[in-house]
């Protein structure tokens, strides 16, 4: 199954692009999913067909899927509540019905990764397009499924189930109640549900495209993209450089901005493998839009980031971990050294990752960002490291 995330700043016609993609590859013959989180249907007006919560055959190898976060959100929250019978009972809440519910923030990535899920995990298709939110949600909706099972993790260890047949004891003696079995059931089915879709955004054939128009703000938004992408150890496979104007025109102010649009253009090829669309003069509507749009075809996923070690005890007494941060600045970098974790800060990205087994028996010797790497310099620590070694 492959799986292309599309995604683009605001404006940048990333759900046009997607839909596009989708349909140059359903008419090869592609079983193809177009699976969209905007709330709005702009993919059924790209398409000229509307989507919807349910999967829909748009035209032969062709579906596409808007999943209702409002649906979804009523459903997990009324299953909670029954889960949760007792400790409400205990605090005397009150129930809520399902039809005063409204989605909460956050209920729209939830759906959305959930349905990414089923889509990658079923037999039905061949090819998985993910019209993504804007750049900034898009990189923080793919941070979320390790986020939250760390969260869940911390504050329900699995460890600590191990103690259920002391836990009737252990209320009586703590005079409060303690968490009962179905509490323990509900978040483990919840860490296997987020790891998963943790699963499907970490495989080697799951890959994101930019989208971004070739200008000032575009360039800016893609190389900031890139770091965020990076650090979740994801590389775009192209840049799809959206509405290009001709290279020569008359009007003068048009000429000027072609002009602009070239300057990035020449910037991004030296770095990404870019696509240009040209711009057709109008907002694409319908499949012969669609079609005329040049859009790379999905092909084969890249070569994924990889964060290696090189072994330098034996020259410098140190073990040089090596992290790709594209476009990192030095300083809007920041690490700290936590346990057996990482925390990597970049900019507004923000990564908490456990250490390889043998760094955790170094302790951190300096680190240096050069040519777009973070370099960490692992010092083996002499209480911990085997003597002879």
């Amino acid at each position: 199954m492959r799986t292309v995330l599309i995604t683009g700043p605001g404006g940048s016609g990333r759900t046009t692009v997607a839909a596009a993609t989708a349909l140059q590859a359903a008419r090869q013959g592609t079983r193809t999913v177009l699976l969209s989180a905007d709330r709005t249907d702009t993919p059924g007006a790209a398409l000229g067909k509307p989507t919807g919560p349910t999967p829909a055959d748009a035209e032969p190898s062709l579906t596409t899927w808007r999943p209702d976060a409002g649906e979804d959100f009523r459903d997990d929250l009324l299953a909670f509540q029954e889960r949760a019978a007792s400790a409400l009972d205990l605090l005397g809440a009150t129930r809520l019905e399902a039809e005063e519910l409204t989605p909460l923030p956050g209920a729209e990535e939830l759906a959305l990764l959930r349905a990414l899920r089923d889509a990658a995990t079923a037999d039905t298709y061949d090819l998985l397009i993910v019209d993504m939110p804007p750049t900034p949600n898009a990189l923080a909706l793919l941070a979320l499924p390790e986020q939250l099972r760390r969260y869940l993790s911390r504050l329900l260890p699995a460890e600590r189930q191990a103690a259920r047949a002391l836990r009737p004891v252990l209320g009586r003696l703590a005079g409060v109640p303690m968490p009962t079995d179905r509490l323990y059931d509900t978040a483990a089915r919840w860490d296997i549900e987020l790891a998963a879709v943790e699963a499907v955004l970490a495989d080697r054939a799951t890959t994101v495209r930019l989208v971004a128009e070739p200008g000032p703000a575009g360039t800016d938004a893609v190389r900031t993209a890139t770091t965020g992408l990076a650090l979740r150890g994801l590389r775009p496979d192209a840049l799809i450089a959206n509405r290009v104007l001709p290279d020569a025109s008359p009007d003068t102010w048009l000429a000027a901005l072609g002009a602009q649009q070239r300057k990035a253009l020449d910037e991004w090829r030296g770095t990404y493998e870019v696509c240009e669309v040209p711009h057709l003069g109008r907002d694409p509507r319908g499949t012969d839009d669609l079609t005329a749009l040049t859009v790379p075809a999905a092909g084969q996923a890249p070569r994924p980031v990889e964060w290696t070690m090189t072994d330098s005890i034996a020259a410098d007494g140190v073990i040089v971990w090596h992290i790709p941060l594209p476009g990192a600045v030095r300083d809007d970098l920041e690490l700290i050294r936590r346990g057996d974790e990482l925390v990597v800060t970049v900019g507004p990205f923000h990564r908490i990752v456990p250490l390889p087994s043998v760094l955790r028996r170094c302790t951190v010797h300096g680190a240096a960002l050069r040519a777009g790497e973070l370099r960490i310099r692992f010092a083996p620590d002499p209480e911990l490291w085997p003597r002879g070694t």
